[in-house]
């Protein structure tokens, strides 16, 4: 039986993974219902038009017809920052970065969205319905030169992609599942998937794509697709590929990785990859799997996974709750991820982002914890008022209560011995005018610690 605090360090955990974080009064709240009810609520989102769709474009004007990422990343960052489906925007930018489109070939910010919907209705079904679906989707066969794949002259890039990056994926040798001709086949099974011809946007604006399949221009010859033979087209290829054994390990792989640990543990990734072949491939059951198992809620996986950009940045704009509407400084919410290595709607390359460490350097570390400290020192911001108004409530009588309160007033977060020995000390040697000041300086040092760069 685990206590209410470690009840609580437990949902604030899983908060973090399946969304970006809960501030103290929403974990309270939570802890009144069983976690497993808290999994189903969050694997459960009712896709729909945001409540405040409408208040979003008068503040964002220019992303009501987005030319390009820049112009749309403010609808997106804005639902990162405060939708309270906190798993369908987080699934969506699970699959923004492993099924990559780039914003800035694309160069078509409406596209970018229609995108991130087609994330957040799709990214909890079975994986062969999203695979079809981004199959389909126009900006998708524009990014990876669909449009250029022709009956008599294949262009190979996606049926590669699909293979590699999307969905089989290859080990470290560079080999896979698959072969040269099954790629070959792939290409030829995708010929006439392509986006219609969008008229300039100079003048009136960007038109929105449209898939197109051009039956005369697909190629209709036998073809021989892992280790079976028919007239495949671009739909029994997706089918083929989604439940084949490499598929669900890959996919399991990487839904580890992003959610769980950034070691690969293949024994767990073995259990989840059963359950999406037992399940044809529901993503929701595997997720089920991993956020209801022993393994996720053990010790060794807390605090260990580096946060991304976006992680820190929406996870300390939820906190510091600064943002009651849509206002100009809300909209550079994608600047700061920028700032910090990840360019929101435009991915880098094919691949995504790579993740863990590598979101580390010199100079991203600079910009996270500036801008942690900053927020969480903005005492106009609700979120900080009613952290400093947590900690005084409570009766401390040492300085180890007075840091395990703020631990707790952040959302439940813990610190290394060696974090803690540093701001124990910090106390002794400092006098404060008042509790106030006292109780923002800690939060400052805290959220600059080398331990909140992990989730």
């Amino acid at each position: 039986m685990i206590t209410n605090v470690e009840k609580k360090s437990l949902i604030a955990h899983l908060m973090r993974r399946a969304g970006f974080g809960c501030n103290f009064d929403q974990i309270e709240e939570l802890s009144l219902l069983d976690y497993d009810d808290i999994v189903d609520q969050l694997l459960n989102p009712d896709f729909s038009l945001p409540e405040d769709q409408d208040l979003l474009e008068r503040y964002f004007i220019a992303s009501v017809e987005a030319r390009t990422a820049r112009h749309a990343d403010p609808q997106w960052t804005w639902r990162l920052a405060k939708s309270k489906k906190q798993l369908e925007e987080k699934i969506s930018l699970f699959w923004h970065g492993l099924l990559a489109v780039g914003g800035i070939k694309l160069d078509h910010g409406l596209a970018m969205l229609e995108e991130i919907d087609l994330f957040r209705k799709h990214g909890l079904d079975k994986f062969k319905t999203l695979l079809l679906k981004i199959s389909q989707d126009p900006g998708m066969m524009y990014w990876l030169d669909n449009q250029n794949s022709h009956k008599g002259a294949p262009n190979e890039n996606y049926g590669r992609e699909l293979l590699e990056l999307f969905s089989m994926g290859i080990d470290e040798n560079g080999d896979g599942a698959y072969s040269e001709n099954d790629v070959k086949s792939a290409a030829k099974a995708f010929t006439g998937w392509a986006s219609k011809p969008t008229p300039p946007p100079f003048f009136l604006g960007p038109f929105p794509m449209e898939f197109n399949f051009d039956e005369n221009d697909h190629d209709n010859s036998e073809k021989e697709f892992l280790g079976e033979k028919g007239n495949f087209n671009g739909e029994d290829i997706v089918e083929l590929v989604s439940k084949h054994p490499s598929t669900a390990k890959f996919i399991c792989m990487r839904l580890y990785l992003y959610f769980v640990s950034e070691e690969e543990n293949w024994d767990e990734i073995n259990k989840l990859s059963d359950v999406y072949l037992t399940s044809d491939g529901d993503i929701k059951k595997v997720l089920e799997n991993i956020f209801k198992s022993d393994h996720f809620k053990s010790r060794e996986i807390m605090f260990k996974k580096v946060k991304s950009p976006s992680d820190l940045v929406f996870g300390v704009t939820r906190l510091v709750d600064r943002f009651e509407i849509p206002e100009l400084d809300s909209a550079e919410l994608a600047t700061n991820t920028l700032l910090m290595g990840q360019f929101l709607l435009n991915p880098p390359s094919v691949e995504g982002w790579h993740e863990g460490e590598e979101w580390i350097d010199s100079g991203s570390l600079i910009e996270r914890i500036n801008y942690a400290s900053d927020e969480i020192s903005n005492k106009s911001s609700k979120g900080v008022k009613r952290i400093i108004e947590i900690i005084k409530s409570k009766k401390i009588g040492s300085d180890e209560e007075f840091i395990n309160v703020c631990l707790e007033a952040l959302g439940y977060i813990e610190l290394s011995d060696r974090s803690y020995k540093i701001i124990s000390e910090h106390l002794k040697i400092n006098n404060y005018e008042n509790n106030e000041d006292k109780i923002t300086d800690i939060l400052r040092i805290i959220v600059s610690t080398p331990d909140f760069q992990y989730c």
